[in-house]
């Protein structure tokens, strides 16, 4: 793999996770709901209109297009298991912004996460 390539392919993780921890953030700020025909449209309407939300899936917008640029120079055999990276990231980034948690069996399997993606990097 290229340095171009890893590059895309970490570009493309980094706007993938970018885009969860921004839905996330949304969803938070609009608060728990329940879908039904009577809030359907009010409910998308504050999720159309949530900034966080409208930046989470512009980030995925983006992040296609670099998947793609990915794709056109990487073999999907070792592209696709790299998007792995994004559950490190996005555990890490969800302990320190959302205050969640990341318990002891968490991190076994962000270290099997890690070693995994190191594995197919190298082969």
């Amino acid at each position: 793999m290229t340095a171009l390539s890893f590059g895309l392919v970490l570009v493309g993780v980094l706007l993938n996770a970018a885009a969860q921890l921004l839905l996330k953030a949304g969803t938070n700020a609009v608060g728990s709901f329940e879908f039904s025909m009577a809030n359907a449209v009010p409910v998308g309407w504050k999720l159309a209109t949530q900034p966080s939300i409208v930046g989470g899936l512009a980030c995925y917008v983006v992040s296609v297009v670099v998947w793609i640029m990915a794709l056109s120079r990487t073999e999907v055999s070792i592209a696709y298991p790299m998007l792995s990276i994004g559950y490190v990231i996005n555990a890490v980034a969800a302990w320190y912004l959302f205050g969640e948690a990341v318990g002891a069996q968490r991190m076994v399997g962000i270290g099997v996460i890690i070693v995994g993606v190191f594995l197919v990097a190298r082969s």
